[in-house]
């Protein structure tokens, strides 16, 4: 795939991120509603691609963790109704 692929899934990855985290700081968002884990999965899945593309394996790794754990969390909310 092309370099700016990569560069914008990066990119794209860290705006999820801080994203999710500036409005869970700001109290807009709670870490339990499924705007805040999606946020995370999308930017986890972003962050882990660029990673491996680059082969940042620690990186990947920490990043599909941070997916997974978006991913129970979501999985556990959505059972729970």
């Amino acid at each position: 795939m092309s370099n700016n692929f990569f560069i914008v899934t990066g990119w794209a990855g860290v705006v999820f991120c801080t994203l999710g985290y500036l409005l869970l700081s700001l109290k807009i968002l709670k870490a339990e509603s499924r705007l805040f884990q999606l946020l995370n999965i999308l930017g986890g899945l972003c962050l882990a691609a660029t990673a491996l593309n680059s082969n940042d394996f620690p990186n990947a790794a920490a990043n599909f963790l941070w997916m997974f754990i978006g991913i129970y969390a979501l999985g556990r909310r959505l059972r729970s109704r």
